[in-house]
């Protein structure tokens, strides 16, 4: 009955296809088989090239890959319809879901294939972002589909005083973004990683099946989807843990000239879980990187500005506690008698009071006051790292004192640690093995078309200078071309991962983009 079913609705594409180019007046594309444009989706299926080279490009604008054809799906059946007919076609083509297309290398690309755009499923609907609660165990947690955007999940569960637990730092990304790669900010020390506080997802396998699963139910598709970036299936939704919301951060800015001090300290503001900061970050400064902020005044950004002229280079120590109106004269003297246990130059210690909210959605906020030509000139060749904790101290003297020594500025440099046992060993998320804390490097420049290949030139060279001193570094959003390299990059973790895509990807439909698997297993 099934068999007989698709070929009558093959037949129907078949039929219908002249009518369909006729109406989008566009040819079709050699890539796409025939029976695409059916008729049911066919007012879903974008072909003129205003929309598809609008899906070409990516937040980094390093690169350009045109899809075939952007799809817009009204519901997760939709998505999972295109799928089936890509998987049990003939004449197969690459799938990439998309949300906000802020990948830097293309990750988000379906060359001559079919973007999907996941935006299309939360268009005028509200159910898309639900707070339940489950009475045994009793917790709290929220619906929301994988299209939607961090900050408006925010907003929902704020309604009912509730909060996720763990954060990228700009919160206007998607919700199966983050988590088919990790999802990471200075909240992580303590609550680990966005795919460490997931109870359960709606996937959209490479065969078009629509599989719920969790820790308890189908179990290698959760723990391979959360990091697995992209390639086991698409996610439509996901139940995310929550807690009770705080009302007011204190925001603190602590600035250090030396480098093992200042690694010391965040070492042990990490390490406190009961008592100490809710949120550790850091930051490479020099000169030229240092300006007057809604956090900063004028007067007291110059005063950084010539200590970083003074030493060539500095590090600022940005951390957070959350708290309840009703406590803040506590907090405040808990904060001081913590900032007395750190070695941060005396008299550069910034601290400022904000809403919860204003504190998450801190970049967004600095970000929109930028020039709007920021966004369309800019390039972003963003690199990331994660670094064992012992091998630190010899990155910071032949990168940051080495290699990166004439930028000035040297643009936004992260700097900050994690606790290894906050990450669920069983996800796809590749991090270092060997220590219990490991730090991550966020090197993310604006650049112009002029330098940006001079930057990306200094990336290939830390590359290399972790090779050669043999540093057991993993790259965060990674981007490799060989099947060398991925496989190095997952490890003992490499197995899993084939076994999972020859079982719920063998065409090797999804996230064409990330390079992984190019050809069908």
């Amino acid at each position: 009955m099934a068999s007989r079913r698709f070929s009558h609705i093959t037949t129907v594409f078949l039929l219908t296809i002249y009518r369909a180019i006729s109406l989008v007046s566009v040819d079709l594309p050699d890539t796409l088989p025939l029976g695409l444009l059916d008729l049911d989706i066919v007012d879903k299926i974008q072909l003129d090239p205003n929309t598809t080279t609008q899906f070409s490009i990516d937040y980094g604008q390093l690169s350009q890959a045109a899809p075939a054809a952007v799809y817009c799906p009204s519901s997760p059946d939709d998505i999972a319809a295109l799928v089936r007919f890509a998987y049990t076609s003939p004449r197969y083509f690459t799938i990439a879901a998309r949300g906000r297309g802020h990948s830097v290398r293309g990750q988000a690309f379906a060359p001559g294939g079919v973007v999907v755009d996941m935006a299309s499923l939360g268009r005028g609907r509200a159910d898309r972002i639900n707070v339940s609660s489950d009475d045994a165990p009793p917790r709290w947690y929220v619906d929301a589909g994988g299209e939607q955007l961090w900050i408006d999940v925010l907003h929902e569960t704020l309604k009912h005083g509730l909060t996720p637990r763990s954060w990228t730092d700009y919160l206007h990304l998607t919700v199966g973004g983050t988590l088919s790669n990790a999802g990471i900010s200075g909240q992580a020390f303590r609550h680990g990683p966005q795919i460490s506080n997931v109870y359960e997802l709606d996937v959209i396998t490479g065969k078009g099946d629509m599989i719920t699963c969790s820790r308890e139910e189908n179990s290698d598709l959760f723990y391979g989807v959360l990091g697995g970036l992209g390639q086991f299936g698409i996610i439509t939704r996901a139940r995310i843990s929550l807690e009770p919301a705080p009302q007011r951060v204190r925001w603190l800015h602590l600035v250090y000239t030396n480098f093992d001090m200042f690694t010391r300290d965040q070492e042990m503001l990490i390490s406190k879980l009961e008592k100490g900061f809710d949120y550790v970050e850091g930051r490479l400064l020099k000169g030229k990187d240092v300006s007057s902020s809604s956090f900063i005044s004028e007067e007291d950004s110059e005063k950084v500005k010539l200590l970083a002229d003074e030493f060539g280079a500095i590090y600022l120590l940005e951390g957070a506690v959350y708290y309840e109106q009703a406590t803040a004269s506590m907090v405040y003297q808990e904060v001081e008698s913590l900032l007395k246990q750190l070695s941060f130059v005396p008299g550069f210690a910034f601290t400022k009071d904000v809403s919860y909210i204003g504190f998450l959605d801190r970049v967004h906020e600095e970000d929109t006051k930028q020039s709007s030509t920021e966004h369309e000139d800019v390039l972003h060749p963003w690199f990331n790292l994660f670094l064992p904790k012992s091998r630190i101290r010899d990155f910071e003297s032949a990168v940051f004192k080495g290699i990166l020594k004439n930028n000035n500025p040297v643009g936004l440099v992260l700097i900050y640690p994690f606790n290894k046992n906050k990450w669920d060993d069983k996800i796809s998320a590749a991090i270092p093995d060997e220590e219990e804390v490991f730090y991550t490097i966020g090197l993310l420049p604006s650049a112009t078309r002029e330098n940006w290949e001079y930057l990306d030139k200094q990336h290939h060279e830390i590359l290399s200078f972790c090779h050669q001193e043999g540093i057991e570094f993993k790259q965060y959003l990674p981007r490799y071309v060989t099947e060398t390299d991925w496989r190095k990059h997952f490890g003992r973790k490499w197995h899993v991962f084939v076994q999972l895509k020859r079982q719920y990807d063998p065409k090797a439909l999804l996230s064409p983009g990330q390079r992984i698997f190019t050809t069908p297993l």
